[in-house]
């Protein structure tokens, strides 16, 4: 029965989107996975997409596929770079993984207008700044 299953918590893993300097001055956007786990994760699969609306017409990215083998512990990785121009969709993470023999998932979505100014903060793990899911 479906209350005899067990769904783990995903905890001390979660996303950021961050922002870094380039050679010609300009913001560049990439979207990190952060493991605050003492132990690794691993065959860890993300699913990004952007939807939503903009002036009453629908609109939605490609669905893409990322596959990192091991996050080491206390580590972060880069999972994609990001344009500013989709920040006003819903961007959402779809990240599975394992712990062992036990899998874990979690659904994370920036909701359309939080990766902004106003909402940039420093992230130490990153040491950049960005915008720490919660």
């Amino acid at each position: 029965m479906k209350k005899d299953i067990k769904i783990p918590t995903v905890q001390n893993v979660t996303l950021a989107v961050a922002r870094e300097k380039n050679l010609i001055n300009q913001y560049e956007w990439k979207v990190y996975l952060i493991n605050n786990n003492p132990y690794p994760i691993e065959n860890t699969l993300v699913a990004s997409k952007g939807y939503g609306e903009k002036d009453g017409e629908t609109q939605r990215t490609s669905t893409l596929r990322h596959f990192l083998e091991t996050v080491a512990p206390e580590a972060t990785t880069s999972i994609e770079s990001i344009d500013p121009n989709v920040f006003h969709l819903n961007n959402e993470y779809w990240v599975s993984y394992y712990v062992g023999t036990q899998i874990y998932d979690k659904k994370f979505v920036f909701v359309p207008d939080s990766i902004c100014e106003a909402n940039i903060t420093f992230i130490k793990e990153l040491q950049l700044e960005g915008v720490l899911h919660s």
